[in-house]
């Protein structure tokens, strides 16, 4: 909902700049191009002009690059590991379905979305956990912690694994077969 509303507002807002553009260069017949938005007021000094101008162009940088931050991004890595037997190679999203699937498993998870980062030598989790709205998350949480993440840092090779935890919440099993 978010991202439409903020699609929605930078269009409005393109049109509207647009349609001033058109109307300036004098390409809108009915609107006559000279005359005054305001009537009575005098135009504000050039410099005031070209400074909110400038803030506009740096509020719209902005607020792309946040945009643009706000498209998920699933890169999936390939780490390899070498040693005298030879080489390993397993991509990060091989690594992570068996943890995701496990955590699945657990009361009241409905679906569980797993990420691997960063190098193999220091690699980070990011856990989107959707539960029921009746699980109990602090349960979920202790057995991730308890169980799940030292078999997945056995299975890499690495204490150093950090892990974020996001849950979202929907429906409990009960409302949902009730609708």
């Amino acid at each position: 909902m978010n991202r439409i509303l903020l699609g929605l507002l930078g269009f409005v807002l393109l049109v509207a700049g647009g349609s001033a553009i058109a109307v300036h260069l004098g390409r809108v017949p009915q609107m006559d191009r000279n005359a005054e938005l305001l009537p009575g007021t005098a135009l504000p000094p050039a410099w005031v002009l070209w400074v909110v101008a400038a803030a506009a162009v740096v509020v719209a940088l902005v607020c792309l690059r946040w945009l643009v931050a706000q498209i998920p991004r699933r890169k999936v890595a390939t780490w390899r590991w070498a040693d005298e037997a030879g080489a390993t190679r397993i991509t990060t999203s091989t690594a992570a379905a068996p943890f995701a699937e496990e955590i699945t498993a657990y009361p009241g998870v409905r679906k569980v979305e797993a990420v691997l980062t960063g190098p193999h030598t220091a690699p980070r989790l990011a856990l989107v956990v959707r539960a029921h709205g009746d699980a109990d998350l602090r349960g979920i949480r202790r057995r991730i912690d308890d169980e799940g993440l030292p078999r997945l840092r056995e299975a890499l090779g690495t204490a150093d694994l950090q892990a974020t935890v996001e849950f979202r919440m929907t429906a409990s099993k009960a409302d949902a077969r009730a609708h």
